[in-house]
């Protein structure tokens, strides 16, 4: 068993990220799918996960940079890094107003984590969410982030303690949104932002208990929500089934007068044509100014930040007018400006006839990425210790502008991000199949053998399968003596990983690369596929043409160049 934190330490606050990000991932569609406040565009879990996604790659790029091998960062640092990683990553209403809890937990955290602590960092985190919000609106997050500070105060001695009441206290909190916003009730649903903060909060439980909460099985106002899946984050839907797709003229869109809270949007057209969004370098005194021009201009307006950075979001209908507004405050940069949906369902975002299909791929290096390019590919780069976001996933789809898209991860870590990728493209209109390749050449071995002329469907199992049949390979240097599948490896070995398993030791790459080739064709093949880096020198890939020419007779070899990338050398076979 794991020894379990007698404070939130750098190593806790790293679990409570990969759990949180875990149980945001898990819960993101049922979350989109009780979004109706304050705009029915289904993207609250989508926001929510992409933004705690930020936060908890700013936290492993800490660890990532700490490389003494025997002590784990300082707490504040990680604290810190949490705080700053969502704030530049915040997605959405409800991801800028996470970004803001964080940040006001790490500002406590970063002096220490003991259950005092806890209970401060809680509270400190309700009232700066609160304040970041223009225009506050009970039986939402914020509604929850206070009830979890009310209760944290309360609890008994201990960091247990205090973060299992902040959650229960969260709990009830959500149960009984339906009846403080009355958009929520007409729709039969709990807030979708607080009960991704319950999420969140739930993985802190499981951090310092090492047991994810248990919930109870009924339903309803006043009751406890029953899980979803197992294990999953509760805050469900109040009759029990989600309400998807709810817009102008569903109950989101009914209120009688007086009902509804006048700043947001309660889920048609009426709204708002424009979300804006944009990071934002300026003084405090100015962005006290900013704040009340944004105020006038429209509405669910969140400013969250400080120390000269800040993160802006708000809707509106004049999107330049809230960007001249920035340009006057500081440097705004990042800037992003998405059209809501007509009355008719159409997004406006796109002036030019979309393509009827496009493949977006992530590669290792520049020279997969022309190679994928030349095939009529739009393609992310994944430069080494730098795994791209979910954000640039779905900004890649963006650009490929078509009606339907193919996503290529290449890498089995991307699944969840181009999950939440995939899925906020779909909720733009954009029908995307996510093949699950696990590494480049299995994506270069699905690009081959896709046909935009074919129907969707058929495309798509096509280069699964050609995905599928491609064995993949790829050597690497060992920085530590370790265990590994293969023995004990010292620092300096070459390792041979043979779908994604250490199968080779050896102590240089020719050698090594030679071993993994006939591990590999033993079991039969066609075609060898061979990814050389950036230091590689063509010679070795010569040698291992005429290597298998010698050993396979009906094997034909294809050599890419790769150019930077993590490994030295990649292998596939089809």
């Amino acid at each position: 068993m794991p020894q379990l934190p007698d404070d939130l330490d750098a190593v806790a606050v790293r679990t409570w990220c990969s759990l949180a990000l875990e149980a945001l991932g898990r819960e993101r569609a049922e979350i989109d799918a009780i979004n109706v406040y304050p705009v029915a565009d289904g993207d609250t879990g989508t926001n929510l996960y992409l933004t705690f996604e930020s936060a908890a790659a700013a936290v492993e790029a800490v660890f990532a940079a700490h490389e003494t091998g025997t002590t784990a960062p300082a707490a504040a640092d990680a604290v810190r890094a949490l705080a700053h990683g969502a704030l530049i990553g915040a997605r959405g209403n409800s991801g800028t107003i996470l970004a803001q809890l964080l940040r006001g937990m790490a500002g406590v955290l970063a002096g220490g984590g003991d259950a005092d602590r806890l209970r401060l960092a809680l509270t400190r985190a309700a009232s700066a969410a609160r304040q970041a919000v223009a225009r506050p609106v009970e039986g939402t997050v914020l509604t929850v982030a206070a009830a979890a500070a009310e209760t944290a105060r309360s609890a008994g001695p201990g960091l247990r303690a205090v973060a299992t009441a902040a959650y229960e206290g969260a709990l009830a909190a959500l149960v009984r949104t339906p009846e403080q916003l009355a958009v929520l009730g007409r729709a039969g649903v709990v807030d979708a932002g607080g009960r991704g903060l319950v999420a969140v909060l739930g993985a802190l439980v499981e951090t310092v208990t090492g047991q994810a909460p248990v919930r109870g099985g009924r339903t309803g106002p006043g009751r406890t929500p029953a899980p979803l899946d197992g294990g999953s984050v509760v805050g469900l839907p109040v009759g029990g089934t989600p309400v998807r797709g709810v817009t102008e003229g569903g109950p989101a869109a009914q209120d009688a007068p007086g009902e509804g809270p006048v700043d947001c949007p309660e889920g048609g057209g009426a709204g708002p044509a424009f979300e804006v969004i944009y990071l934002l370098e300026a003084d405090d005194d100015q962005v006290a100014r900013l704040r009340t021009r944004l105020d006038a201009l429209g509405d669910s307006l969140v400013v969250v930040g400080g120390d000269g950075l800040w993160h802006v979001h708000v809707h509106v209908d004049d999107a330049g007018a809230a960007v001249e507004a920035g340009v006057e405050a500081g440097r705004p940069y990042r800037i992003r400006i998405t059209h809501f949906a007509t009355e008719s369902g159409h997004d406006l975002r796109a002036q030019a006839e979309p393509a009827r299909r496009a493949v977006v791929v992530v590669v290792p290096g520049d020279g997969l990425a022309g190679l994928c390019a030349e095939a009529g590919a739009t393609t992310v780069i994944a430069r080494p210790g730098e795994p791209p976001a979910s954000g640039e996933l779905v900004d890649a789809i963006r650009r490929a502008h078509a009606r339907e898209v193919v996503l290529l991860p290449n890498d089995a870590a991307l699944r969840h991000t181009a999950a939440a990728a995939a899925e906020q493209a779909r909720t733009e209109g954009v029908r995307v199949a996510l093949v699950p390749t696990r590494a480049a050449v299995q994506g270069i071995a699905a690009l081959a053998v896709h046909e935009p002329d074919r129907g969707f469907d058929e495309d798509v199992v096509a280069m699964t399968a050609a995905a599928g049949a491609t064995r993949y390979a790829e050597l690497a240097v060992a920085e530590h003596r370790s265990w590994t599948m293969a023995g004990v490896c010292q620092a300096g070995d070459v390792l041979g990983l043979i779908d994604g398993d250490v199968a080779v030791i050896g102590s240089d790459v020719p050698a090594t690369a030679r071993t993994v080739l006939d591990r590999m064709l033993a079991a039969g093949g066609e075609l060898v596929t061979l990814v050389l880096g950036e230091d590689v020198p063509d010679a070795l890939a010569d040698a291992l043409e005429e290597h298998v020419r010698e050993g396979h007779l009906a094997v034909d070899t294809v050599v890419y160049r790769g150019g930077r990338q993590r490994a030295p050398l990649l292998i596939g076979v089809e």
